[in-house]
């Protein structure tokens, strides 16, 4: 059996050839089922030494007078010699073994124990052995609530289990159930009335429909006492119809499957375990989507927010570029986009990650070096899907391009929910663990679930009302897959962490589903019901943070009282106080002054915020020029099959529309509100971008060649 971690029994697993055994110790069998079963089997079985000498020498005179074995003369005792040897020809050799055995068997245990071990190898049909489970497939109750009747009919079907199997033969049951109880009123050893009673029954067979929780859920059968997991049947079956009744709901997006974990964050245990939405499906139903490596989507954010905390000093009230950014890939340049397909300008990193938006996200690793540094990360929490190279994913990898496992990921954010105390999972009950380290800053953990758990962060991608509104606060992340393959949702409080993927094994894609809309339901009922008996809290404040008043506009510090529309209270670390907003910071008519980076988003439709900003070309840039295309020591060949040629290249820098770009051998083409034109000859040319306001400048080297 499998328990949960009350002992209750989650499923009853199959043995090697496919029976099902529960064992019972000696007080549990019913006495009427011992009585009756002597009865059918060996009516002298408490008075013979292992060998009836009566039951044998009567079988030898019917085999001698009818020149056939007509009656058999076993004993219980010979009985458990034979089921409990490997099967093989019968012949007399083998009965004068067995009678041996016997014999010196009934030397070594007392009849009680030889008993206890018979009934718990007894074969009652239907691949039950051992009358528990007999009367639970049978009848479906316990041993010890089995009728007088029953009890009877139980005791003769293990002369012929298949036979007299009374699903299939009602009535040959029925008839060998007669002769048991003729054979026990013949011994005038029971009482005539408690017969009488059990022949006037009617059985009322229910055969059991096995229906599991948990049925991915395996153990090899052995001999030692039975292991509780750490799952809780009541909420596992729970979150198991929840996720049937979800992905029913949205059959008509094409959502078939979804997976479930759901984690105690004290303990590190598994209380529940959702494999798919139903185990029968012929189309993946038995694939465990919570162990299937599948594409996060933006859930790895947060660890990309995590480490800019801490290697760039950023906080939740730090300006971030939400602007047009081109990335140089292995694949060549790369222009992404947010989820919406527009930009914000300038954001704060609360609302950049409450908001879940691409772009900054990607700069923000772009300045942690690249990949590696959250390949690491990923891979110390336990995450072990994504491959030794960091670059085979590029940036994309926290916008969710590698895939990863469910259950690996929900315990990456079991971590921040214990504010970097990294627990490994256990699924058994009381199995040995690691106590858990330290993994992460619980200052920074701290922050991440605050800006996770902020509705009105949210509000502008994820308007009130959305299935991440719980009555309760719980800090919350979704994620979709490009072309609405895969639906995630994960989040947590300090008491539960809660993972749910929803999409379908066959990859086929979702029609329109985003995270919220597909895996936030099953998310957001599957915490309330692990809510329901635990009252939900929230993080105390860390010591070392302090509240401030910043002008979300530039991330500097207002009064408290200020009457800014853009003014937002957050909390900082102490070390990292903004510094104070001056006159000097906004034009004459309160705009906020933005440096060059931002030109191209200022000049472009995606601004709507003309009222809050003003550009200017003299402030320094918020970071040193870079050229990001093309790259120091690249070739280009000229194809004169191209149409229009192949000659013109088009640099690209992280500071448009303020660096003047020359080159002593090459013609460089101004254009008006971009980027200059270059027209490439054979030759090895030097090309240098100067930023026109600090003079700095960048200098790489370029290969022309005709083919």
């Amino acid at each position: 059996m499998v328990l949960d971690r009350h002992g209750e029994v989650i499923h009853h697993l199959t043995l090697g050839d496919s029976t099902r055994a529960r064992p019972l110790n000696f007080e549990e069998i019913p006495v009427d089922l011992i009585e009756y079963t002597l009865a059918a089997e060996d009516k002298r079985f408490w008075s013979h030494g292992g060998v009836d000498l009566l039951a044998s020498a009567r079988a030898a005179m019917d085999a001698l007078r009818e020149r056939e074995v007509v009656s058999g003369a076993s004993t219980v005792t010979q009985q458990l010699i034979k089921i409990s040897s490997p099967p093989g020809r019968r012949g007399l050799w083998v009965k004068v073994r067995e009678s041996l055995a016997a014999r010196r068997l009934e030397m070594t245990w007392d009849k009680r124990r030889i008993l206890t071990e018979y009934f718990n190898r007894l074969d009652y049909g239907s691949l039950r052995i051992g009358p528990a489970e007999a009367a639970r497939f049978y009848f479906q109750k316990p041993v010890a609530d089995l009728s007088l009747g029953e009890c009877a009919l139980l005791a003769g079907l293990p002369q012929a289990p298949s036979r007299l199997n009374p699903l299939k033969h009602p009535q040959r049951a029925m008839n060998r159930r007669a002769v048991v109880l003729a054979r026990l009123a013949a011994s005038g050893k029971y009482d005539v009335f408690r017969i009488t009673s059990a022949l006037a029954e009617t059985p009322v067979f229910r055969p059991l429909v096995e229906a599991r929780s948990a049925p991915w859920m395996e153990f090899p059968p052995g001999d030692g006492p039975v292991p509780r997991t750490t799952l809780d049947l009541a909420i596992q079956s729970d979150l198991e119809a929840i996720v049937g009744e979800e992905t029913a709901r949205l059959r008509h997006a094409n959502l078939r499957h979804a997976a479930v974990v759901a984690i105690h964050n004290p303990t590190g245990e598994i209380l529940a375990l959702v494999s798919s939405s139903d185990w029968d499906d012929p189309r993946g139903g038995q694939i465990n989507g919570a162990l299937s490596p599948r594409s996060p989507g933006s859930t790895l954010k947060p660890f990309t927010y995590l480490l800019a905390m801490r290697d760039l000093q950023r906080t939740p009230v730090s300006i971030l570029a939400d602007i047009p950014t081109t990335f140089r890939t292995q694949q060549g340049l790369d222009l992404p986009e947010n989820y919406d397909r527009t930009c914000r300008g300038p954001v704060t990193l609360r609302m950049a990650l409450a908001c879940s938006l691409n772009l900054p996200a990607l700069r923000e690793l772009n300045a942690l070096g690249g990949p590696k540094p959250l390949l690491e990360l990923l891979e110390k929490l336990g995450v072990k899907t994504l491959g030794s190279d960091p670059e085979e994913h590029g940036l994309g990898l926290t916008l969710g391009n590698a895939p990863v496992r469910l259950f690996e990921l929900t315990q990456a954010y079991s971590t921040l929910a214990r504010l970097g105390q990294h627990i490994p999972p256990v699924m058994i009950l009381g199995s040995s663990r690691d106590e858990g380290q330290r993994m992460l800053d619980g200052m920074s953990c701290y922050q991440i679930a605050d800006i996770l758990s902020d509705p009105v962060a949210r509000a502008p991608l994820f308007p009130p009302g959305s299935p991440l509104d719980l009555p309760f606060r719980c800090a919350v992340k979704t994620g979709t897959s490009s072309d609405f393959h895969d639906n995630w949702c994960i989040g947590f409080t300090p008491e539960f962490t809660v993972g749910v993927w929803a999409g379908n094994f066959e990859h086929q894609p979702m029609k329109g589903l985003s995270g919220i809309d597909g895996a936030g339901p099953i998310f957001r009922r599957s915490m309330m019901r692990l809510h329901r008996e635990v009252p939900a809290t929230w993080y105390a404040m860390p010591d070392g943070l302090v509240e401030v008043m910043v002008d979300s506009r530039t991330g500097k510090q207002v009064s408290m009282d200020s009457e800014l529309p853009q003014a937002r209270r957050d909390r900082v670390p102490v070390a990292l106080i903004p510094p104070v907003a001056v006159v000097s910071d906004y034009d004459d008519e309160g705009r906020a002054w933005l440096d060059p980076s931002y030109s191209t988003w200022f000049n472009s439709v995606d601004n709507r915020r003309r009222n809050e900003f003003a550009m200017s070309h003299t402030l320094p840039a918020a970071e040193p020029l870079r050229i990001v295309s093309p790259v120091d020591g690249m070739t280009y060949l000229l194809d004169p099959d191209i149409p229009g040629g192949s000659s013109r290249l088009r640099p690209v820098s992280n500071l448009p529309g303020v660096v003047d770009w020359s080159c002593a051998t090459l013609r460089i083409e101004e254009m008006d509100g971009a980027e200059p034109v270059i027209h490439l000859v054979a030759g090895s040319h030097e090309l240098m971008a100067r930023d026109t306001r600090d003079g700095s400048v960048r200098v790489i080297r370029i290969f022309v060649k005709d083919l």
